[in-house]
């Protein structure tokens, strides 16, 4: 079982799958840290000194009453459409790649043995 594990794992497919979401994991915290802490701020000096990540709406009036947290919701939609958008790009590259590959022509295919066989026959009564 454990060499059965080991096949599958060492598949190219897991493999490259693996990287990806790895690859993937670090680049959903660059973009987090770009959005909270690079493109927030001065949206938020612009509107007035407003601190998104402290945006929140208390639902009781108690100390530490749970509180709906709109400021990190707004964070983490533009987090979102930042890597939507990221991919998007990626993908319509690499759809852009294929179909060059696509349009390239295509060699002719070549004659079957019986399609040779039949032009040589044909040649041989054509010179008789």
């Amino acid at each position: 079982m454990l060499k059965e594990f080991k096949d599958f794992a060492m598949r190219g497919n897991v493999v490259d799958m693996a990287v990806g979401i790895i690859i993937g994991a670090a680049f959903g915290k660059i973009v987090s840290s770009l959005v909270s802490d690079v493109i927030m701020p001065p949206i938020g000096m612009v509107m007035g000194g407003v601190d998104f990540s402290n945006l929140a709406i208390a639902l009781g009036e108690a100390e530490g009453a749970a509180t709906i947290n709109y400021g990190v919701f707004i964070n983490t939609v533009l987090d979102f459409v930042i890597i939507a958008f990221a991919i998007f790009m990626v993908i319509k590259g690499l759809n852009s790649m294929k179909k060059k590959e696509e349009d390239k022509p295509a060699a002719p295919p070549k004659p079957s043995a019986e399609e040779v066989l039949l032009t040589e026959i044909r040649d041989l009564l054509a010179k008789q």
